[in-house]
């Protein structure tokens, strides 16, 4: 494996970088002599870990790509040739070598540059991404649009090896086959799951089968023995048992793609001249390399998972004053939900865990290490996870799927045909419901309520604390028939847990304060903010807790009560929870002025989670406004009129 240089720590000070500093366009890095890149390459990865130490974000994904970054600026001509990254977690080297380098200190703040790439920020940025897996199809559908155009324009996606678990992505490597495509895919192998160990022999071969004499050999062959039919199969026989010998590549092979690999994919000279053998070559191509996750920074190589993204690294001060004892940290709402499930599996062995991928985030570990015969990390399939549960519900199971607001889009199908119209004992633990901070609207959970609210027979609970959360999480065990309770990212107001394991009343919300006029009626997180509000507005505040099946006796008292209600969410308004509580008045025939506050019909773009709640009027000022501005408007004119 190339030698590279291997930082214990991230650099405090801006690294010199005289060679990078040149480049400010792929077009530059091209006019750069081969002998150059290695150093290139050095004082890129040296500037990656300074300025992710300056701003936080992924970190250890970024590292391990660096050289092929490198490679197919260098070798491909972007962005007329199309280059489309799988997920965009390790997109920071490819941002800082089409022109962002400067902007990398701004990277997911408010107004700064997004974590992943985006198609309004780069044209280098051939496709926004942040769900895993698209990368084939997208690169798909631009190989397909280049052949429509006869541009001659290339198409690379770039695949991890944990995104190639989906279904997804062997869809469009099966469709690709068949049209015998004219684009290239990576297979980032970062993992050593899918390859044997890479050497000098599988480095030999692999050279071999991207260079121009073999393909140009077995091009030949198959035009001369076009017209022997036998001796045509024997030899593509003969070529697929000689691969299978010496590359783990029969699957791609069989599914159309000419199989290159596995190559040490930090060795940038190997990459170099791998990418300029398959650049001239026609049909589908199939590159696997080998990479170490955090390749270059010795923590981030021992601890891949620990290191996936960092928090920005403050400045020591030159006077350090004396440690204080740190106050004990709030359980994060993922940590509220992993205690919970094991304290629920304790008592019912029916009870399985399942995550799409999303162990640590989801707070399973715990789960895994006690109960690893009822834990099922599915991987990157969303939609098998959905079904998985469902057919664990047919037989008695009890399965509860912890899984993102913005993962369970993808299983929406298997939800509603797998689950609901079966009517299936199924819990969905839905974490990052809500605004998520600088992860941007790819991975915010803004519309759960609304896709779930429509489903008949679904249970949907909106728990306000950590307190509220466990018990509504057992509500839903308990409850027979698919239910769900969302929650967000991050911690809580910090209440008092109860250990006790108990089922709330399905349906039923609770008054928490008494005021005059307006009558707010808060779904999920956002209480504090709202009775911080209510306090100068002297407003009433119900917590609802549910969704659906709505407390329809606390509307209606509410309305008889007050001249205004005030819904309030962290879910796009269309179709959420405030749609729920003004058809049911309409269905009454109780005219009464209600007013929606939730998230706005746009896709909120990153910053942290404050500032985003603040940008859309959901913190307590914004609330308070909004209600004061109305209740003025409504001042204007008689109550009687209002009513």
């Amino acid at each position: 494996m190339q030698d590279t240089y291997i930082f214990r720590e991230i650099p405090s000070q801006r690294p010199n970088t005289p060679l990078l500093d040149r480049i400010d366009a792929p077009a530059q890095l091209r006019e750069l002599p081969p002998e150059n890149l290695p150093q290139l390459a050095r004082e890129l990865r040296s500037f990656l870990l300074w300025t992710v130490g300056q701003t936080g974000g992924h970190f250890g994904a970024g590292l391990g790509v660096l050289e092929l970054s490198v490679a197919l600026h260098y070798v491909f001509n972007t962005p007329e040739d199309r280059l489309v990254w799988d997920v965009g977690h390790q997109a920071y080297p490819h941002k800082i070598l089409t022109g962002r380098r400067e902007q990398m200190g701004s990277i997911r703040r408010k107004g700064g540059l997004a974590g992943f790439p985006k198609r309004a920020e780069s044209e280098y940025d051939t496709f926004g991404v942040g769900h895993s897996s698209t990368s084939i199809s997208a690169a798909l559908g631009m190989a397909i649009a280049a052949r429509m155009q006869n541009t001659g324009r290339k198409s690379i996606a770039v695949i991890g090896d944990g995104a190639m678990t989906a279904g997804m992505a062997f869809e469009a490597l099966n469709h690709a086959g068949h049209l015998h495509a004219d684009m290239l895919v990576i297979l980032n192998d970062n993992d050593m799951s899918i390859s044997r160990n890479v050497g000098g022999l599988s480095n030999y071969f692999a050279k071999l089968l991207a260079s121009r004499t073999y393909n140009q050999v077995r091009d030949g062959s198959k035009k001369v023995l076009a017209g022997t039919p036998n001796l045509m199969a024997l030899a593509k026989k003969t070529e697929e048992h000689f691969k299978g010998m010496i590359a783990p590549g029969t699957l791609f092979e069989e599914l159309g793609f000419n199989y290159i690999g596995p190559i040490d994919g930090h060795d940038l000279p190997l990459l170099v001249e791998t990418l300029e053998n398959i650049r001239d070559l026609d049909g589908p191509q199939f590159l696997h390399i080998v990479t170490t996750k955090g390749k270059g920074f010795a923590p981030a190589e021992a601890d891949p998972i620990g290191y996936h993204a960092i928090n920005k690294i403050e400045p020591v001060p030159a006077n350090k004053p004396e440690p204080v004892a740190p106050k004990p940290a709030s359980p994060k709402y993922a940590n509220v939900f992993g205690q919970w499930l094991c304290d629920a599996a304790e008592q019912d062995e029916r009870i399985v865990g399942i995550t799409p991928a999303m162990c640590e985030g989801s707070d399973l570990l715990a789960f895994s290490e006690r109960f690893p015969d009822r834990y099922f990390d599915v991987a990157i399939a969303e939609q098998h996870a959905v079904t998985l549960a469902a057919g664990l519900a047919c037989d008695g199971a009890k399965p509860v799927v912890a899984i993102y607001s913005t993962f369970l889009q993808r299983g929406y199908d298997q939800l509603v045909h797998d689950v609901a119209i079966q009517d299936l004992d199924v819990l969905f633990a839905i974490d990052r419901a809500g605004l998520v901070g600088e992860d941007g609207p790819t991975h915010a959970g803004a519309f759960d309520i609304s896709y779930l609210r429509c489903i008949p027979g679904m249970v949907i609970m909106t728990p306000s604390d950590e307190n509220e959360t466990r018990q509504l999480l057992h509500t839903g065990l308990v409850h027979e028939g698919p239910a769900a309770v969302r929650y967000p990212r991050g911690t809580g107001p910090g209440a008092e847990i109860s250990q006790e394991l108990t089922s709330l009343p399905i349906g039923k919300g609770r008054r928490i304060r008494e005021g005059a006029r307006i009558a707010i009626l808060n779904f999920g997180p956002l209480l504090e903010p709202a009775l911080r509000a209510a306090e100068e507005l002297n407003a009433t505040v119900a917590d609802m807790r549910f969704v659906k099946p709505l407390d329809e006796a606390l509307v209606l008292e509410l309305a008889e009560q007050h001249d205004l209600l005030v819904t309030l969410e962290e879910n796009a308004i269309a179709g959420g929870a405030g749609s729920a509580v003004t058809e049911f008045l309409c269905a009454n025939e109780v005219t009464l002025p209600v007013m929606h506050l939730g998230l706005p019909d746009r896709f909120v773009d990153h910053g942290k989670p404050s500032e985003l709640l603040a940008e859309c009027g959901l913190d307590a000022e914004g609330i308070k406004n909004a209600i004061a501005g109305r209740l003025e408007r409504m001042l204007e004119r008689p109550v009687s009129a209002a009513k």
